[in-house]
């Protein structure tokens, strides 16, 4: 039995697109995976599909901005799957407009889901990796870190993840634990067929305007992302941490 066959493994944000990817791959890599998000009936689509390729999964629903419902959700898992000692703080939303239009709420409610939550989660987790002196953390973060027009609040949030991953990593290296992040480019999920629709644009439109400023000439996929957090999250990687990686198919966003 491999090592991680006896981790568990908390991905947030999980029930579809780039969550639900990187649980499958941590499935396959042996980890026992809780597929966490809003609305644990969305989970069951992800975790059936480990379930049934012979892995272990618990789908399970949390607002990761709300302490009361992390600190519960964290306690379940521990539980029924076995302390957590790898975390990806993938939760996210949108909430996009130009600053002048954007409602305090839309601000709040971005920065709380992906900074909040992540600090939130993290919080709770550390322990179990402390005690073993072993622990991943991966935080997503995005190309919009370095600034996109309409997107104030979710830019501002994911600069901030990157900060966040540095600081962790500086705080909790001496236990054991590596702190990374992952920075996608533009990947084809749910959230950006809703950017395309939000903006009125075709959806074929709207990808091939973004492959054609893609140097390997094409658009991200899930599975793109999910190999990174798996390498993250190796054994390999133990004297990785702190890192911010693009995975944007080419060296500018």
């Amino acid at each position: 039995m491999t090592e991680s066959l006896r981790r568990t493994a908390i991905v947030t944000g999980a029930a579809r697109g780039i969550g639900a990817e990187t649980a499958r791959r941590l499935a396959e890599d042996g980890f026992a995976v809780a597929v966490l998000d809003l609305d644990e009936a969305a989970t069951k689509p992800t975790v059936d599909t480990i379930v049934s390729a012979g892995g272990r999964a618990l789908g399970v629903g949390a607002d990761v901005s709300d302490a009361d419902q992390v600190q519960a959700a964290v306690r379940r898992i521990t539980d029924e799957l076995g302390a957590p000692t790898v975390l990806v703080n993938n939760a996210g939303i949108t909430r996009d407009n130009l600053l002048f239009k954007m409602p305090d709420s839309d601000w709040d409610a971005v920065i709380a889901v992906h900074l909040r939550g992540a600090f939130l989660m993290t919080k709770a987790v550390q322990k179990h990796m402390v005690d073993v002196n072993w622990g991943r953390v991966v935080n997503l973060s995005s190309t919009s870190a370095l600034g996109n027009r309409g997107q104030a609040n979710y830019a501002a949030a994911k600069a901030g993840m990157q900060g966040l991953t540095k600081t962790l990593a500086i705080e909790l290296g001496k236990f054991g634990v590596t702190v990374n992040c992952v920075a996608p480019g533009f990947v084809q999920t749910e959230m950006t067929m809703a950017t395309a629709e939000r903006i009125g644009q075709d959806w074929d439109d709207f990808v091939a305007a973004r492959v054609a400023q893609i140097p390997v000439g094409r658009g991200g996929l899930p599975g793109d992302i999910a190999h990174a957090v798996s390498f993250f999250v190796s054994e390999g990687a133990g004297f990785v941490s702190g890192q911010v990686l693009y995975v944007a198919g080419g060296p500018k966003a």
